[in-house]
This record gives C-alpha cells, structure tokens and sequence, in this order.
C-alpha cells in the first residue's frame, strides 16, 4: 500500500507542537509497518531539528514551488502517482485530487474559530477556508483531544462523529525523563542567561492566544513579595503573530526573560531547572509542553480549559487564566507547599506514562489503513 505523507511543515525554522506531531510519526512509522510505502512529500529543506531516520520503506520526495503548494505542486503529485492513501497532518486537503485517493487528515485545533481576534486576517481566512473544506471533504479526521473533538462536532454539527479519531499526543522519553542532572541545568541555565536561582517557565510560541501578559501581571504579583523578588521567568519560545506588543512587555518585565529560538536538547534541562511550570493559555488543541514538564519531574499548573485537564488530569494545579491574581496564586501555593511540590512531581511522572508516541503513530496508522 503507497501512503503519501505530506511533510511541508518540517521545513519551517519554527518548531511547534504541529511540527513535532509531525516529526515523531515519520519516526515511528517506517518500523511499525514495513509492508508499506511511504512517500514522504516535501517543498524545499528540512529543518534539521525536525530530522527522522529514513527507513527503507520511505522515499523522499521534494518538489519546490513558489506559491499555494499543497494546493498545485503537492496536488498534481497526488493526481500523478495515485497513492492508495493520503494522510495530511495538518489542517488542509488538496482541492484537486482523486476521489479513489482515501484522506486523512489531523484537526490540531480549533482557537481561530473561538479567538478570532488573537490571528491575523489573512491567517484567520486562511485556516477557515482550508480547514472548512478539510473537515467537510476528508474521509477520515484525527483529532489530539476529546476537547479538540467536541469542538469540532460543536463547529461542523453535520460531519459524522464515527469519522472522527481521538489520538493523544507523545513525548520524547529519551530527551525528557526525571535524570536530567544538576551539572545538565547549570550549563543550560548559564547558555540562556539565567540568572536566578529560582524560576517559573514557559514553553511555546509567543502570540495572544497564549495569554503571557496576564502571565506577566501574575509574575509581578508574586515580585512584590519580598521572598520572591528574586523569582525569575523564563519565556521558552519563538514570536509567533502578533507577538509585538507582548515581547515588548516581557522586556519591561523586570526578572522575565525570553530565551528566543531553542535547541531542542536544551528544552529538558531548561524545564527540570524550573520551580514550577506553568500554561496560561486560553486554549490549547493537546497541551505538549505541559506533558514535557510532567514527564521531567517538574510541577505543572496549567489554565482550566480546552484539553488541558485532559492531558494533566490530577498531576496539575488549575487555575482560571482570565485572573493575574488567579495565576499567581496557584503558582503560590506551589512554591510554598513542599508537599504539593512533591505530590504533582510524583502524580506528573506516573501521568506521562500514559502517552509515548509510538502508540500515537501505531494508534494513527490503524486508523488511516482501517
């Protein structure tokens, strides 16, 4: 069976969690099926960060071309070799294709619908366009969340649910895990520039939807006490749109600093380093990052909405992120009760055994071949 992967997304210098979805299932599929064949399409270079081991069973395949690709290049290429499946794992479906083709297509959120204002115009056009058709066209959808899923019935109330599959993300266990040493976070912490003893982190992209200004009033709550006026914040994450405004903010911010573009290798020790982790967005499709946290031993405390609860379940302190006040005292009980500190390290580490990413991909190719 020939399975067309389109794989545009690893070319991107920006990593997100839709990347490495992306790139953690072309790790995993070549040795879970060998029988197939994988024609892994692409349009210029990959991002190095987002490299996958290249089984025998995958070919590569890069065609270049300056403008709509999936829409022209990608889909021509679907017309002319006539692959028995094609799984898109992201947002969009080729308009010209062949109705003998099978679509698969993964749904990773849905914030354009609920926050419109926090996404440029021609972005917010773009998404409801591409996925309108996406969910309304494809065969079979894939969702990273029974949040994710109960939006999408509540936005598309005539698409069928039983075309619909819950499959919950993964994590690296390799990169993140509970051994990450002290030696490991000092070296991180001084190639960052992070200066204070203690911190609380963030990790994703920098963009409204994420909701750091409010994350930075409740910063400033816990500064004005006199135990943690030395408190650091650390911003782990890239600008995304409409982030002018907030990266302003964020340097004003006495104790907050933005690490910018990442290794990935970097990432665990930055978090192990941490007092606490903490997600104040206004909604999220999975939740990566609170996962990754989990799973180094570090306390999560996560906003009470959208997938969230359903990723950390107990393992986390919720808190309503519409309050800097809120924020900051969730974080508070946190860094003052060692027991509760030492109860979500516990509760965290046990929850990410749950998930690994070779059952997200094992769960996804049963579902595209079913």
């Amino acid at each position: 069976m020939k399975i067309a992967v389109n794989a545009a997304d690893l070319d991107h210098s920006r990593i997100d969690g839709t990347r490495i979805y992306i790139q953690n299932l072309l790790r995993n599929f070549g040795h879970l099926n060998k029988n197939d064949r994988f024609l892994i399409y692409h349009k210029s270079k990959f991002n190095p960060q987002l490299r996958f081991p290249i089984f025998e069973n995958y070919e590569i395949i890069q065609k270049p071309f300056p403008f709509w690709w999936t829409q022209t290049r990608f889909a021509w290429e679907m017309l002319r070799t006539k692959p028995d499946i094609l799984f898109m794992p992201m947002h969009s479906l080729p308009y010209l294709r062949s109705k003998k083709i099978k679509t698969v297509v993964t749904i990773h959120d849905l914030a354009f619908k609920f926050f419109p204002d926090h996404f440029p115009k021609k972005d917010l056009r773009r998404l409801n366009f591409f996925t309108d058709h996406a969910v309304e066209n494809a065969d079979k959808l894939i969702t990273i969340s029974n949040s994710t899923k109960n939006d999408l019935l509540k936005i598309y109330p005539k698409i069928n649910a039983d075309k619909i599959k819950v499959i919950y993300h993964g994590y690296d266990k390799g990169l993140f895990n509970k051994n990450i040493s002290r030696e490991q976070i000092l070296k991180i912490n001084t190639k960052y520039k992070i200066q204070n003893t203690k911190y609380i982190i963030f990790v994703g992209t920098i963009q409204p939807r994420k909701n750091i200004e409010t994350l930075l009033e409740a910063f400033e709550i816990l500064r004005k006490k006199e135990k943690y006026k030395d408190l650091g914040l650390v911003i782990a994450g890239c600008s995304g749109w409409l982030a002018e405004n907030i990266v302003a903010k964020i340097k004003k911010t006495p104790g907050a600093l933005m690490t910018g573009k990442f290794e990935t290798e970097d990432l665990p020790a930055l978090i192990a380093g941490a007092e606490v982790f903490v997600l104040p967005s206004l909604y999220e499709g999975f939740g990566l990052p609170a996962l990754e946290a989990m799973a180094c031993g570090t306390p999560v405390a996560v906003a009470d909405n959208s997938s969230l609860y359903e990723v950390v379940e107990d393992a986390g302190l919720l808190f309503d992120p519409n309050s800097g006040q809120k924020i900051a005292d969730a974080l508070l009980e946190i860094l003052e009760n060692e027991k509760m500190r030492n109860s979500l390290r516990e509760k965290g580490l046990e929850r990410a055994e749950y998930f690994s990413w070779e059952k997200c991909a094992k769960e996804t190719l049963e579902w595209i071949e079913m």
